[in-house]
């Protein structure tokens, strides 16, 4: 009965996050940004850093950088800091509004094809597929993270 009785406690906290969906729009959304690419079709490589300065600050190098509409492109994401930090790419709203779910469950994992979240000192890669043009944001939504400087730009401009 202890076991039932945790397990349904488990449930009840994890109920929200998952309510929420997952950071590729989730329930099934076409995501606005665009979607996984093919590493094929790649006719770009970004490389971003991630990483803290010594004032406190936390910063993706670049913090801005533009692609063509249609375009596929390899983002190469480097942890060049001493803790884990995330690339998460979408449109601002969502980004702010998954930073909320990420203040109240600070462990959730991610398996969406437009984040990645990695220890120190590792690397990882996102190839993405920009299929309409505007203003999109890029954060790390560990909690603080984003306050202390951790977002950027994207611009995608039509063909």
């Amino acid at each position: 009965m202890k076991n039932f009785v945790m397990a349904l406690a488990l449930f009840a906290l994890a109920t929200p996050a998952l309510a929420s969906g997952n950071h590729a729009g989730g329930h099934g959304e076409k995501m606005a940004v665009g979607e996984p690419g093919d590493r094929a079709k790649a006719t770009q490589t970004v490389r971003v850093t991630m990483k803290e300065t010594e004032d406190g600050r936390m910063i993706f190098t670049p913090a801005v950088f533009n692609v063509r509409k249609g375009q596929t492109v390899k983002i190469a994401i480097k942890n060049a800091g001493t803790v884990d930090h995330e690339f998460v790419l979408d449109q601002e709203d969502k980004i702010l509004e998954h930073k909320k779910v990420m203040e109240k469950f600070p462990e959730m994992e991610h398996a969406d094809a437009n984040s990645i979240r990695l220890p120190a000192g590792q690397s990882g890669e996102i190839v993405w597929k920009f299929t309409t043009d505007g203003e999109f944001k890029f954060a790390c939504l560990i909690p603080g993270h984003y306050e202390a400087g951790m977002h950027g730009d994207v611009t995608v401009a039509g063909k």
